[in-house]
């Protein structure tokens, strides 16, 4: 922009509705104020460019600039006055009066506007907003105003903001994983701060704690606004807690705690006292947690109810810990009291640990640990009753079950095994429930992928129609060349070629991913509804008991299948892992038909070895399911890993069962087929992950003996990277 003598400014602000709030959003009313990051842009109205390193500042709190697009965000709350200034023009004063975006043009003329004036929003900015504002309530309305933003997207900057709001929403709804990958796209367009932050975070969501790590360590600090700098450190300091490196979690806190106090950042002050309370009480520093706890509890009580609830809730339960019961109880307590005030306005949800029954519940669990009955069992009711009103099944089964503890320890037996039976007909209802639940997860999570697919479809038409408009242009613009020189034309030709083969070889790598998610799609449901029929079977014969520990065991199992389900490659430990706990679990249930062996050899280095992920086990599940399980004698399963050659190792699975022919004639017509499609998917993943990686895997299967029980032997054959 030209230096402009002696201006006279006209200021035109256009606002929208787009605030990004922070995470401890209150209401108006509340004592201490919402923080929230406001954007906005600084424009030369003559000309009609942006202003880059324009000094934007809020009295006494965040300072920013604008960056080369004349863009800024800026932490802020109602009432603050915004201070804009730069060399070429006088300073501008605004205060901050609601939640929408700022334009400020700036040129010379002979009056200053006394008031902003608003203007129609532009159409990319208008669905941006609108896709903001029913980020939280209506998922579908929110992907509907990213496509349309997306589509009228004209610049990398507005690419970069489609993409960073798409990642919020993902955040929101807690899927992790994709708004990992959009945050990433946002950055491919735009590097900001905000979003790298926002990255961090999110691999810190979905447990990628060294990715988290890195990513908070790679920002440089010295670009930060003093918000950001006490967000970076307190991110750090949940990911080092994360992974339970205490010591590391206490640096990063402690310097968040030390900035926030420097710019009088109260909402942080709070939470970092908490959290550093809670350091101190997972190492054992008992005296030390107590000070930062009653810290916080003080600060706590001057913002929000909910927030001094939150806090009394979490020192109540470092008081359990240290066995302070009258303490404790008499924190629940007022958090019951403080919760019905807030229910009165809000409704809290059965997963959050502030709900009346939870207190209830724990209040009943202190009275039963202090030996006094009479109370707890008061208490425990009450915690029953408002499960059952809430329909809280998890919390009601819990409290019948202490409940049923309760009468025992004061030698009413009739009404514990009474509330025992109930207790066990809650476990049966609530695994109903939860069964529902991963029915309804898993739909909704192919509803999202799909619209994340839609998306990214756009975005590769988008990106393929600019790339067809340059290559019409590039011709046009070699025609002439073409008629003077044959030897143009034909390096055209080559180029186009090669572009042509570049993207044919793309094309065909996506399709291989496509399928391959296709057929791990395919494998998880058959997995998890086998292993569910098992849980079924224990809970049918009422071993209750052993349902819960096979429960406990397939959940861990479970954790482990979810978490490998979406690579292509994990290390051969972790799917050795995996297969021992699987083969537990089976030879749990047929502990009668057969026993098995799982030996690695010493010269075997298994962290030097990748595989797909689920391969090995349906060879496992077909061995005990239609070979062992059938056997008149018991039967025997061997798995063993030896080393092949330097880069090469084996993986048997041998059984003695009544192998494949027999079990085939025993099969009906409908687990044949069921059977047919297992295998024929674990083959095209082999096959795609072979044409992939170059051969990695094979896999060999033959009868083990030449006995009336031929049994299987199944061998795959690993390479190295």
């Amino acid at each position: 922009m030209k230096p402009i003598l002696n201006p006279i400014l006209l200021l035109c602000c256009c606002f929208y509705l787009n605030i990004a709030f922070s995470q401890n959003t209150q209401t108006p009313s509340n004592r201490q104020q919402a923080v929230f990051t406001v954007r906005g842009s600084v424009y030369d109205a003559e000309f009609s460019k942006p202003i880059p390193q324009v000094n934007i500042e809020v009295n006494g709190g965040a300072y920013t600039t604008t960056n080369m697009a004349g863009d800024f965000r800026i932490q802020v709350k109602n009432g603050d006055e915004l201070v804009v200034k730069h060399k070429d023009f006088q300073t501008v004063y605004y205060t901050i009066k609601n939640n929408e975006r700022i334009k400020i043009e700036v040129r010379a003329n002979k009056g200053l506007s006394e008031q902003p004036k608003r203007i129609q929003a532009l159409s990319f900015n208008a669905s941006i907003d609108s896709a903001e504002t029913y980020l939280k309530t209506d998922i579908e309305k929110s992907l509907q105003f990213i496509t349309e933003a997306l589509s009228k997207s004209r610049s990398i900057n507005e690419n970069a903001q489609v993409y960073e709001v798409l990642g919020d929403l993902y955040i929101f709804w807690k899927q992790y994983d994709i708004a990992i990958s959009n945050y990433r796209i946002s950055l491919q367009s735009v590097s900001t701060n905000a979003v790298l932050l926002k990255l961090a975070k999110a691999y810190w969501f979905n447990k990628n704690y060294q990715e988290s790590i890195t990513t908070y360590k790679s920002i440089k600090k010295l670009d930060l606004s003093n918000w950001q700098q006490v967000v970076l450190q307190e991110g750090l300091g949940d990911t080092y807690y994360s992974i339970q490196d205490y010591s590391n979690a206490l640096k990063a806190y402690n310097s968040a705690l030390e900035k926030a106090n420097q710019y009088k950042i109260k909402a942080k002050i709070t939470d970092l006292n908490s959290k550093i309370a809670q350091v101190f009480s997972e190492t054992g520093n008992d005296k030390e947690a107590a000070g930062y706890f009653n810290n916080a509890l003080t600060l706590a009580s001057q913002e929000t109810k909910s927030r001094a609830v939150e806090e009394k809730v979490k020192v109540a339960d470092f008081k359990n810990r240290s066995r302070n019961f009258d303490n404790e109880i008499e924190l629940r307590k007022q958090a019951i009291e403080d919760l019905k005030d807030i229910e009165i306005d809000s409704t809290i949800g059965n997963e959050s640990s502030l709900t009346i029954q939870k207190q209830n519940y724990k209040i009943g669990n202190a009275y039963y640990l202090q030996k006094d009955f009479d109370s707890a069992k008061a208490y425990l009711e009450k915690s029953i009753d408002e499960a059952s009103e809430k329909n809280d099944l998890v919390v009601a089964k819990d409290a019948k079950r202490k409940l049923s503890e309760v009468y025992s320890s004061s030698g009413e037996y009739d009404k514990a095994l009474e509330t025992y039976k109930e207790y066990t007909d809650l476990v049966e209802a609530l695994y109903i429930k939860k069964e529902q639940e991963i029915i309804q997860a898993a739909r909704f999570s192919k509803e999202i992928a799909e619209k994340q697919n839609r998306i990214t479809s756009l975005e590769s038409d988008r990106q393929l129609s600019e790339s067809k408009y340059q290559l019409t242009s590039e011709r046009n613009k070699r025609q002439q060349l073409i008629i003077y020189s044959l030897i143009g034309g034909l390096l055209l030709l080559m180029v186009t070629a090669y572009f042509m083969y570049k993207y044919i070889k793309q094309q065909r790598l996506a399709n291989n991913l496509l399928a391959l998610k296709s057929l791990r799609s395919q494998m998880n449901p058959h997995f998890i509804f086998n292993a569910l029929n098992s849980v079924n079977s224990f809970i049918a014969s009422n071993d209750e008991r052993t349902a819960n520990r096979y429960l406990s065991d397939f959940s861990q199992l479970m954790r482990s299948v979810l978490e490998n389900s979406e690579a292509d490659f994990i290390p051969l430990e972790k799917e050795i892992a995996l297969l021992e706990l699987y083969t537990k679990l089976e030879h749990f249930r047929f502990q009668d038909k057969f026993d098995y062996e799982i030996t690695v050899s010493d010269n075997v280095v298994v962290s030097d070895f990748q595989i797909p992920p689920m391969l090995l086990q349906p060879y496992i599940e077909n061995a005990v399911w239609h070979g062992l399980r059938y056997k008149t004698t018991k039967g025997f399963l061997s798995i063993k890993i030896d080393k092949k050659s330097h880069s090469e190792v084996t993986i048997t699975i041998t059984d003695n069962g009544i192998g494949r022919k027999r079990s085939k004639d025993l099969k009906t017509n409908n687990q044949k087929k069921h059977n047919s499609q297992g295998m024929s998917n674990i083959k095209k993943r082999v096959s795609i992950l072979n044409d992939m990686y170059q051969d990695k895997v094979a896999v060999t299967i033959s009868n083990f003996q030449e006995l009336e029980d031929t049994g299987t032997h199944v061998e795959v054959t690993l390479k190295k990277d």
